[in-house]
């Protein structure tokens, strides 16, 4: 008897290539870590231009034009950023409890904004930001730079395609050692702590983009002595039997993988999960039938600025990739996990 061998292939991506976006004009709203890693990303890989540069202080926003952008000009405050006639879109990079107010400034002067994740704090805030952004006519996405990259679309593809059958099971995680020896930002609900809007977001959209929706949502988790979340496990299911875990953690280093699997197959992807990373296809077996290398060894956030960019240019307001729709599913989700674990932001 005749075994005929596995002969399934991963697609190939279709992510454009970024240096061919049309160049635009940014501002950059927050010069922190993840700004220099945007600045850095834009600068080598993009032909995107930093025109702008606004910080509360001068000083650390001469200092990011300095070592980034020679020829933009910094500001001392964000509304003086917004209102520069040079700048075509601004990247809003300020802490999640801030993103409200200046994405909505930035809207009030007519930019186009990219917004970092978490969007906002809560799923009121980002509808009052993208209800804004409509009436203004402007374009306007969530900074979430992994939906862009050329990985994601591999896995994409692969279980749209039904590559590895009906999909049955997702399970991501994104755990760092960062509480309590880390950014103090983590640790103040004043600024939206906690680990669930900046390291569960991760995990939790992966999962977001290749379910529809879910029906169920249950998280059980720890809070700091803040009141933040310090790790949590979110479990999900969908009314086709999907079940998906993402689970979250500040306090330890984990592994970061991801698996999707399904009735004839699975997907491992490495970690970083979220980053340029190798997926595998596996047969129910565990032979490994093939697999895709990512190109990219840097952080690459350029993926997302060439897509702000590619679709500004051409008259869009929002992304299919990570549609407005999708940004508030997500954020909604967020939302439901905080209350199940009784985190409060205040003011809320």
């Amino acid at each position: 008897m005749t075994r005929f061998s596995d002969v399934r292939r991963l697609p190939a991506p279709t992510t454009p290539d970024p240096r061919e976006a049309p160049a635009l004009a940014w501002g950059v709203v927050a010069p922190g870590g993840i700004a220099r890693t945007f600045a850095s990303a834009i600068g080598a890989e993009t032909q995107q231009r930093i025109v702008a540069v606004g910080s509360r202080s001068l000083e650390r926003a001469q200092s990011f034009v300095d070592e980034f952008a020679p020829t933009a000009t910094a500001y001392g405050s964000y509304d003086a950023l917004v209102a520069d006639p040079a700048v075509d879109v601004v990247y809003v990079a300020s802490p999640h409890s801030e993103h409200r107010e200046h994405a909505l400034a930035a809207i009030r002067a007519g930019k186009h904004v990219l917004v970092e994740k978490a969007f906002t704090r809560n799923v009121r805030e980002a509808r009052e930001v993208l209800d804004a952004a409509r009436d203004a006519g402007v374009f306007c996405m969530e900074a979430m730079w992994s939906r862009f990259l050329p990985h994601y679309d591999v896995v994409r593809r692969a279980v749209d395609t039904g590559l590895i059958g009906d999909l049955k099971w997702i399970a991501a995680d994104h755990g760092q050692a960062l509480h309590p020896d880390g950014p103090q930002r983590l640790s103040d609900p004043a600024l939206a702590g906690g680990a669930l809007l900046d390291l569960g977001i991760y995990p939790l959209s992966f999962a977001a983009m290749l379910v529809p929706e879910f029906t169920t949502v249950s998280a059980r988790g720890t809070l700091t002595d803040e009141g933040v979340d310090e790790s949590e496990v979110i479990v999900l299911t969908a009314a086709d039997g999907v079940v998906a875990q993402a689970a979250t953690t500040m306090a330890t280093q984990t592994p970061n993988t991801a698996v999707v699997a399904g009735t004839k197959g699975r997907l491992e992807i490495d970690g970083w999960f979220y980053f340029p990373t190798r997926v595998r296809l596996l047969a129910n077996d565990g032979q490994l039938l093939d697999e895709y290398r990512s190109a990219d060894t840097i952080h690459a956030l350029h993926y997302e600025a060439a897509e702000a960019a590619r679709l500004i240019a051409a008259g869009d307001r929002e992304s299919p990739l990570m549609t407005h729709a999708e940004t508030l599913r997500v954020m909604d989700l967020m939302d439901e996990v905080r209350r199940q674990l009784g985190v409060v932001y205040p003011g809320e």
